[in-house]
């Protein structure tokens, strides 16, 4: 199938709140621009939803070698904290995605926010490790209301190129969250322990909920819902699941994933335990790998996007993906001589930053398949996404925390498996469109 025919343009009505677009200049930017355009507040409202995982999990991460003194755990039984709250995350947009194709876009967020605003400060008040992996699990249920009916609106927005492009505008916005949540973590320390973070994310919620039920348009007609209750939901997943490339881009996008949360469950060990660092310098360090993921994204949906074919563009970034991750394997295995601080922070900054030309494009590759299902298929990216972080996560927290080397090897063979999924399953040069069985 041809890249323009992938492009063609969804019709719709238009709804509340949403503004026309301008026509745009030549055919691409013509059909680009065909379809209907959120205004700048409801923009950054979507990237502040799909940044409610980041803030969930960045802003705590300073406070983990804290966390496990003050609970008197271990790092490994502390990481599942982490895990805790990606397992509830893939799990709760399994549920989430399907029930805002059947309800509409708004019931279910503000449904989600609320609970995650009552988890959040449950949290704040766990008083030993079990309970606050408990209080986790059920934040990531609630939180993932946030990011899969964010990337639903999108799609009932959007379709084509300026799906892409949106995708890229979201990791702009989103982005900024690991840049700043763990600075802000860190400084919250300064002043009081880790549950004064969770406090902080308590507060966060309770804003976004008030924005979303003041300012956030429903973008789903009810002709447009689906129907059939649990039965008619897992026929629609079942039909995502039986098309191989839409498989491949969630093999591509998960395995992309645990690479991108086996640093972000060992980083804070790695750098400040085996190296030395204070909570400061690697919330700094971990702010510069956010800004070359943020730097990198923005160059893929301003320069890149339009340009070159996106399947192309993914490519490129799996390269660069499994190439970091090798030579971190060999700085850590000391091929190089002693493993230092600036050799594994140039190794981790290269692959979190081609991150930003496989994430928007894999979510967009995917969702261009799924006009009819949005909720649904946005659910399948972003489980894949967590259930392989709660899997690499968890792979390095058992690994323990005296070498750099686990986080090396995991964040290896998931890029390896991605980039082998993409080629092998996806099959770029040989996409058709997908089509529904017939019940």
């Amino acid at each position: 199938m041809s890249q323009q025919a992938e492009e063609a343009t969804a019709k719709g009505r238009r709804f509340p709140g949403l503004r026309s677009p301008a026509k745009g200049r030549g055919s691409a930017a013509g059909s680009d621009r065909s379809v209907r355009r959120t205004g700048l507040f409801v923009t950054f409202l979507l990237g502040a939803l799909a940044a409610v995982p980041p803030m969930s999990m960045d802003m705590y991460l300073p406070a983990l070698p804290e966390v496990t003194r003050s609970l008197g755990s271990t790092a490994t039984t502390v990481q599942l904290t982490l895990t805790a709250c990606l397992i509830g995350m893939a799990l709760g947009q399994l549920v989430i995605g399907p029930m805002s194709d059947r309800w509409g876009r708004r019931g279910p967020l503000l449904a989600g926010l609320m609970v995650y605003v009552v988890a959040a400060a449950m949290c704040a008040l766990a008083p030993n490790a079990e309970l606050l992996i408990a209080f986790r699990v059920i934040q990531g249920l609630a939180g993932s209301a946030g990011v899969v009916i964010a990337r639903a609106v999108v799609r009932d927005l959007y379709d084509g190129l300026a799906m892409a492009k949106f995708f890229s505008t979201l990791l702009l916005i989103s982005s900024l969250a690991p840049i700043i949540s763990p600075v802000i973590g860190g400084q919250v320390l300064h002043f009081t322990n880790w549950r004064g973070i969770f406090v902080v994310l308590t507060a966060i919620g309770v804003a976004l909920t008030v924005l979303v039920w003041r300012r956030l348009p429903e973008t789903l007609p009810p002709e447009r819902r689906q129907t059939g209750g649990v039965r008619g939901a897992l026929w629609i997943m079942r039909g995502l699941f039986i098309d191989r490339v839409f498989t491949g881009y969630l093999m591509t996008n998960g395995f992309a994933y645990g690479a991108l949360f086996s640093y972000l469950a060992a980083s804070p060990f790695v750098i400040q335990d085996i190296y030395g660092a204070s909570p400061q310098t690697f919330s700094l360090l971990f702010g510069l790998n956010s800004f070359g993921l943020l730097a990198v994204g923005q160059f893929n949906g301003k320069f890149l996007v339009g340009r070159v074919r996106l399947d192309k563009v993914l490519g490129y970034g799996l390269g660069v993906l499994a190439a970091g991750g090798l030579a971190l394997l060999l700085v850590t295995m000391g091929v190089f001589g002693e493993a230092g601080t600036v050799g594994i922070a140039a190794c981790l900054f290269v692959m979190i930053s081609s991150l930003g030309l496989i994430l928007p494009n894999t979510s967009a590759l995917a969702l261009m398949r799924t006009p009819h299902a949005a909720g649904s298929a946005s659910a399948l990216v972003g489980t894949s996404c967590f259930f392989m972080g709660a899997v690499a996560s968890g792979l390095v927290g058992v690994a323990g925390k005296e070498s750099a080397t686990p986080l090396a090897v995991v964040q290896l063979s998931s890029a390896v498996i991605a980039l082998a999924g993409f080629l092998l399953i996806c099959r770029p040069w040989r996409n058709r469109p997908m089509e529904m069985p017939r019940r």
